[in-house]
């Protein structure tokens, strides 16, 4: 039987004068990954705040499991309080990092104080932290954060993001509550936070907008929708199966209603106006039947269409572009002559300049050299991940007439910015909301809609999945598929780029680009072939020199006193290990083990090898110096 972690019980919530959270109930087992679906601005992150305790609801009941460790990721992380990566690991990571980091910047001193060294070793074997330590090490290296003396002030917002992450991993919560953790991230550590959270045994809640992620990860779906939770228990494309299901139940209810309520309402007006007169309980019946016949189906879709610029037969030149900054290379003779109708997605990792080029691009940043020119036809329309051009004080309807009265769809219809905004379900209820009052995804919304108005063709999409609801996205999808002009999109959404780029530009870094005629997963599949071949390569390599003649042996350098001590403990750490992985081997032949056991002992024997393998290597590495 399952442990629930926490149990909510009608809650509510309003904030300001909108209701978000009404009469909502339902619960988190252990063990459950579930993700939270709904459209933009039904509340999806207050509920997380809720669950978190950042937020307490006016009404209902939210119940914890006591002594349970909940870590909760928020959209933006914030780390203001503090001065450097070290201060917030430290503080938010528990007591044992604390000393671990201590006793390895101990370590690194010139005369470390022997007392204090011998102090802390017993602290840190008392604790059983040796492993924390090796645990932080790797975290804080995968997640490109090993200089912990970095400024909190200095970092992008994709570092605070992985700072976050490394926190949350390396304090191990038995529930994890995360409000879109791949945004911000680059391609490679959203794989890696992927095979994470998918091999981890820790529950979890998540809003994510990120397809591929959500339906590898999650084994539940809860979807907030019309002030309800509906729960599926399955991956997502059992949720959509499911879900449609109901949407057409739901009408044909409707409609059978709406048939009953046309014959009750010929009886009530046919019966004599007293009420006492009539049969009571055929009108409460009645008035019943008159709230389901004129229930709305809330089933709208964002509905994305418009005429694009022509375009001319000369787009956009870029040849021979030069572009650096003091601390890094951008560009380095790059050429690439843009056509009509290109569909290119770029991606890279964060920090190696592809804003910088989507700014040279649009003629905001200047290449050092080399020559951009634009077609005299091009009209760009440019989707940047900053909202701040939106005046938070405006009205939404106020926003957008700023730019036009009516939009033209084609040749022969055009509409007015009324009707264009409930296309992009702002219904006429919201037309007069002050922007300051919008959700993030609702915002974004309003920031697409102001750039199509002005009918580009050529559009450049930077991060345009984040805050999105993942309804938008798929109509989104749909008319950029259709769309008649040229695409460059930055995205860490890899279904989204699969679903609608022909090519991509990889910035590897260093001012090299390389551009690769495939999508993502295209890419990816190269990838692990040249891995794959290059693994074997390197067995090959081997083994025709352990044939080769022997030759005279490089002079090594000698092994410093903490470089001998390390080689021994490794040795009996190894050994240790290698015991503990035979113990349970052994303990897993037993028959009458349940599978919760045989899970765990698997697991566990999976992080062995992987820890004998790495202590291993480095045994051999510091053996060569003996």
């Amino acid at each position: 039987m399952s442990i629930n972690l926490i149990s909510a019980d009608n809650i509510s919530l309003q904030l300001a004068e909108r209701q978000i959270i009404s009469n909502l109930s339902f619960g988190v087992s252990e063990g459950e990954k579930i993700a939270l679906i709904g459209r933009n601005g039904v509340g999806k992150s207050t509920l997380m705040k809720i669950m978190a305790g950042i937020l307490q609801p006016d009404s209902g009941q939210l119940a914890q499991k006591k002594d349970i460790r909940v870590t909760y990721l928020p959209q933006e992380s914030n780390f203001d309080q503090y001065e450097t990566i070290y201060d917030a690991f430290c503080d938010l990571g528990g007591k044992q990092i604390k000393l671990v980091l201590d006793y390895k910047a101990l370590l690194m001193e010139e005369e470390p104080d022997l007392d204090l060294l011998e102090k802390w070793t017993t602290e840190i074997d008392e604790s059983k932290s040796w492993d924390i330590e090796t645990r932080a090490e790797q975290i804080l290296s995968k997640l490109g954060l090993n200089d912990t003396s970095q400024k909190i002030k200095s970092l992008s917002g994709g570092q605070k993001k992985r700072l976050s992450l490394a926190i949350m991993v390396i304090t191990e919560p038995d529930l994890m509550l995360l409000d879109e953790p791949t945004n911000h991230l680059d391609l490679e550590i959203i794989e890696w936070l992927e095979d994470y959270i998918s091999t981890s045994r820790t529950s979890l809640v998540m809003v994510t907008h990120d397809r591929y992620f959500l339906d590898k990860i999650c084994n539940k779906i809860l979807e907030l929708d019309q002030g309800t939770i509906f729960s599926y228990t399955g991956n997502y494309a059992y949720f959509l199966e499911k879900r449609m299901e109901r949407w057409e139940q739901q009408a044909l209810s409707v409609q059978k209603a709406k048939n009953l309520y046309t014959k009750e309402l010929d009886w009530i007006r046919r019966q004599p106006k007293a009420r006492g007169t009539k049969a009571q309980y055929r009108v409460d019946a009645f008035e019943q039947i008159k709230d389901k016949a004129h229930q709305k189906l809330d089933v709208a879709k964002l509905e994305l269409s418009g005429e694009t610029s022509r375009q001319g037969n000369k787009v956009i030149e870029v040849e021979n572009v030069f572009k650096s900054y003091p601390d890094k290379k951008i560009l380095n003779d790059f050429t690439y002559f843009f056509k009509k109708k290109d569909r290119i997605g770029i991606i890279g990792a964060n920090g190696v300049g592809k804003s910088s080029f989507l700014n040279m691009i649009t003629g905001s940043v200047k290449p050092d050299s080399g020559r951009i020119d634009r077609g005299l036809t091009t009209q760009i329309g440019y989707y940047t991940q900053l909202t701040s051009s939106l005046n938070p004080e405006n009205r939404v309807i106020e926003e957008v007439k700023e730019i036009a009265e009516y939009v033209k769809i084609n040749e022969k219809e055009t509409i007015s910015i009324g009707k264009f905004l409930e296309k992009f379900l702002f219904p006429s209820t919201m037309h007069f909301t002050p922007i300051h009052l919008l959700s993030g995804g609702e915002k974004r919304r309003l920031q697409l809609l102001k750039i199509l108005v002005k009918n580009p063709n050529f559009l450049i999409l930077d991060e345009p999945t984040n805050d999105l609801d993942i309804d938008t996205l798929n109509v989104l999808e749909n008319y950029l598929a259709a769309f008649d002009g040229s695409l460059i999109i930055v995205s860490h959404d890899r279904y989204f780029m699969d679903q609608l780029c022909e090519h991509l530009f990889i910035f590897e870094g260093d001012g090299v680009i390389k551009d690769f005629p495939g999508n993502y997963t295209d890419y990816r599949e190269e990838l692990e072939n040249s891995k794959t071949t290059s693994i074997s390569a390197k067995k090959s390599e081997a083994n025709s020199s352990s044939k080769a003649p022997a030759i005279a042996p490089k002079e090594v350098k000698k092994l410093s006193y903490k470089e001998q001590k390390e080689y021994q403990d490794l040795e009996i750490s190894i050994q240790k290990s290698e015991e503990r992985r035979d113990k349970i081997t052994l303990q897993m032949s037993v028959s009458n083990l349940s599978h919760a056991d045989l899970t765990s002992f698997g697991k566990e024997i999976n992080d062995l090898n992987a820890q004998i393998e790495t202590m291993s290597m480095r045994w051999l590495e510091l053996g060569e110096s003996i």
